[in-house]
């Protein structure tokens, strides 16, 4: 139904994330990028073809991230097979505080990830 990209320790929340889907009836791929240079765009493209949807999710800020660069390049390369815009789940743009709950409040959490992926679905 989705797939989703994610980076470093997002990854294992996008995991999370595609557990508590599964749960609904979503099914999502995720995909680790292991390695951002070079990235892999055919796989993601692939992936994009079978699932017409994408979020991308990162631990960055939303301007100029990995995000923003994944939104750019699905744009070049895989338009077509999207059926809804990217949907970006990244920290909020605000300076990352130190305090453990607020740093929890400021970057991205399982929950945020899940509602990404049904506001994309229009579920």
């Amino acid at each position: 139904d989705v797939t989703i990209t994610a980076l470093s320790i997002m990854v294992g929340k996008a995991l999370e994330a595609a557990e508590l889907l599964a749960q609904d009836g979503i099914e999502a791929e995720v995909i680790n990028l292991r390695s951002v240079r070079p990235l892999d765009i055919d796989c993601i493209v692939q992936s994009v073809a079978k699932t017409n949807h994408i979020v991308s999710v990162e631990e960055g800020w939303p301007v100029a991230g990995m995000g923003s660069e994944i939104a750019a390049i699905m744009m070049e390369h895989a338009f077509d097979h999207l059926d809804a815009p990217l949907a970006r789940v990244c920290a909020k743009d605000v300076p990352l505080p130190y305090a453990a709950n607020l740093e929890k409040l400021a970057l991205p959490q399982v929950a945020d990830i899940v509602d990404a992926v049904k506001k994309t679905l229009n579920k």
